[in-house]
């Protein structure tokens, strides 16, 4: 791009234009729905690990700002193991999640209600490991 001044010329080069991360917000509130990869948990196991704490934060953010708004958390597990024992893990998982909402971010219980799928609802085929990272989620759906 050039810009002319007076006799001066600027030349401007190099640019980058990047996309910033979903506004969560919008996509909670608006669509109704919200499917995260991002909050992780050990293996076979419903603790969340610490690098999650920023994708749950960022619903917790969404659901102060939005007072009246409840949500149904529904923990979801790839089809490695046990079929009966993965919904098991799905439900723990969503309630550790709302556990965190409670007691980190002093999030109202009465606005979380939990439920747990396990491997019955994948959005790609568990055929390969890229693809069950992708069934390893939790989902947030505005309860209307």
């Amino acid at each position: 791009t050039e810009v002319y001044q007076d006799d001066n010329k600027y030349f401007i080069s190099n640019l980058r234009v990047s996309e910033g991360n979903p506004d969560t917000r919008n996509k909670l509130l608006t669509d109704g729905k919200l499917i995260t990869n991002g909050i992780l948990f050990n293996v076979n196991s419903d603790i969340i690990k610490p690098e999650s704490y920023g994708v749950i934060k960022e619903i917790a953010e969404v659901l102060k700002k939005s007072m009246e708004t409840k949500v149904t958390i529904v923990g979801h597990t790839d089809s490695n193991g046990d079929a009966a024992k993965n919904l098991e893990l799905s439900l723990k998982r969503a309630n550790a999640v709302k556990n965190s909402l409670l007691s980190d971010f002093n999030i109202e219980s009465s606005r979380l209600l939990t439920d747990g799928k396990g491997e019955t609802v994948p959005i790609l085929p568990n055929s390969n490991a890229v693809n069950k990272a992708n069934n390893r989620r939790v989902e947030f759906i505005v309860i209307r």
